[in-house]
């Protein structure tokens, strides 16, 4: 059974969850369009990144494995996406594929397999009472719907607005700062509608990985490239950061791997109130020996110690 998903994040099919993870960084970095200026890198980073919101999903994942490439109808992934044409969202396609419309299960969306409450004449029934006493019966249909949806990082760490597609309907929904995956959200009158009433919209929340940064509870890290020069003998970089361009010191003698800390710029914590701080990992660039002048490299044979 072909199982493109696997090829797409090149890895084994019995690759571990940590192993999909790293591969899906890896990838990520290398094709995100703020790196990657060619035409098809676009892409091949929304291939990534559907493939990872499948692989890294433990109930997804098995659900893959056992049909594998004959949920996208027979094609492979790739052959799949691009069939869809230039402006697929492959994010709304697995998530209609996964909630119950493609058949390989998920969340009920409200309708025969939702629950329902039963009534009666005299009021609500638990479902022990009986049909004498002249009551007339009927089940009223859970117009609610639940469904999954990926938030892109920057705007789980920051809050913003996030477009989502239900019901045949495109609307933008507020998203809060700080919020988690597994996280649930409540969106009013977006459910199902059926004799004048309206169901809600419940939406799972899953936070997309980042290439650049992780998060630690309330607090966000990101490795940065410093200078040799600069770990040496000091030096002001510049630091792109989730909400701007900000100027880091790095002191003399800063060793790979070294942390400096930025205070409130993490993510807000929900019930506090307050932001956590962003960790900026040094990891020291050493240039080529090729490129160096050939007197400083001769001078530094000579003077540079052998042993430590």
């Amino acid at each position: 059974m072909s199982k493109s998903l696997y090829d797409t994040l090149e890895v084994s099919q019995n690759a571990s969850e940590s192993e999909i993870k790293k591969a899906y960084r890896k990838l990520a970095r290398k094709y995100h369009p703020d790196i990657c200026k060619e035409a098809e890198c676009e892409e091949k980073f929304k291939e990534i990144n559907a493939a990872y919101e499948i692989l890294s999903d433990k109930e997804k994942k098995e659900q893959y494995d056992m049909y594998g490439d004959a949920m996208f109808g027979g094609q492979n992934f790739h052959d799949f996406s691009q069939a869809q044409g230039g402006n697929v969202d492959l994010d709304e396609i697995l998530r209609q594929m996964f909630s119950g419309g493609g058949g390989f299960g998920g969340f009920s969306s409200g309708g025969a397999g939702g629950s329902r409450r039963t009534y009666s004449s005299g009021g609500f029934d638990g479902g022990f009472g009986g049909f004498g006493g002249g009551q007339q019966h009927y089940q009223e249909p859970n117009l609610d719907i639940e469904t999954n949806v990926t938030i892109p990082f920057a705007v789980a760490a920051l809050g913003g607005s996030h477009s989502v597609s239900v019901n045949g309907e495109r609307f933008d929904i507020k998203i809060p700062a700080g919020v988690k995956t597994g996280e649930k959200m409540r969106v009013k009158g977006k459910g199902h509608a059926q004799n004048g009433r309206v169901g809600d919209l419940f939406l799972k929340i899953t936070v997309a990985p980042s290439p650049e940064y992780e998060r630690e509870g309330d607090d966000l890290v990101k490795t940065i490239d410093v200078p040799l020069y600069a770990a040496l003998f000091g030096d002001k970089i510049t630091v792109q950061t989730l909400e701007k361009e900000i100027k880091l010191k790095i002191p003399q003698n800063t060793k790979n791997g070294q942390r400096f800390r930025v205070k409130g710029m993490g993510v807000m914590n929900r019930k506090t109130k307050e932001r956590g701080d962003l960790y900026l990992k040094a990891n020291i660039i050493l240039p080529k020996v090729e490129e160096l002048d050939s007197d400083l490299v001769e001078m530094m044979k000579e003077k540079l110690p052998k042993s430590i």
